[in-house]
């Protein structure tokens, strides 16, 4: 797939792989619709852009899922069409499962899942009417392993390949593509903002984090993903790639190895 004049939508394009991913996108001379809570941030991110002409800014809160048709309605009205909706928007958590409030849990079910979801279901009538469509979704490497202190969050994005992978088989006939990428460590604020047990932010910076893939880098992988409509994409370090292929493989070993890990 050629990006040259594509109108692709990235929600949580205020910071981290969704800001990278708007500014790298806009050099490829493509027409950017960014969503996120943070209208300043976004206008921050649209000056940024090499096209900051080419760039529309709609505010969307993945918790408020109620007004999707309508923002939908908005984001076709600036450009005549979408081409790409980029599923990018999310939280992640940082508490053992016996320390987190049910709420915490509902609140991540509610922005990773039901709110990506429900976007989705919201364009997808327009995709299947004009047949093509391609949905880029941003879940993890806990989308396909569990590691302490993210249960919920590696809920989340598992049932995000459970869901797109359906999807994926249902829209085949309408020309409609599904790229899932999963990120592992990737510098961004993500641990920063990451709930804890009583949901308020950790605010501070994971080691791993701290020490992972820069935003920019990823996003350019990220970008060949989506050219090359790749079905599933890794977009990590040795460690956690091999901790993929080792729970397919080799299950029982590595349910030894994910044990050692911190759980503090």
């Amino acid at each position: 797939m050629d990006l040259k004049n594509k109108i692709i939508w990235i929600t949580g394009a205020s910071s981290g792989i969704g800001k990278s991913l708007a500014i790298h996108l806009s050099q490829q001379n493509t027409k950017l619709i960014l969503s996120s809570r943070n209208e300043s941030s976004l206008n921050e991110v649209k000056k940024e852009c090499s096209y900051p002409d080419n760039v529309r800014v709609l505010s969307l809160d993945l918790e408020d899922y109620s007004n999707f048709e309508s923002k939908v309605e908005q984001a076709i009205t600036f450009f005549g069409r979408v081409d790409v909706l980029v599923n990018n928007g999310g939280i992640s958590q940082r508490s053992l499962a016996k320390d987190t409030d049910i709420d915490v849990d509902k609140r991540l079910m509610n922005i990773n899942y039901l709110g990506t979801v429900a976007l989705t279901k919201a364009i997808l009538p327009y995709f299947i009417k004009h047949k093509f469509g391609h949905f880029v979704v941003t879940t993890s490497i806990v989308g396909k392993i569990g590691t302490p202190l993210r249960s919920t969050y590696a809920a989340t994005k598992h049932a995000l390949h459970g869901f797109f992978d359906s999807l994926r088989a249902e829209v085949h006939q309408d020309n409609i593509k599904v790229t899932l990428v999963c990120p592992g460590f990737v510098t961004t604020n993500v641990s920063k903002n990451a709930l804890t047990g009583d949901g308020s932010p950790q605010d501070k910076m994971d080691t791993a984090t701290a020490n992972g893939i820069h935003p920019d880098r990823f996003a350019k992988l990220m970008a060949e993903a989506i050219i090359k409509e790749k079905e599933e994409a890794y977009i990590a370090g040795a460690k956690e790639k091999l901790g993929v292929y080792a729970k397919r493989f080799y299950p029982k070993i590595f349910s030894k190895m994910i044990r050692k890990l911190s759980v503090t």
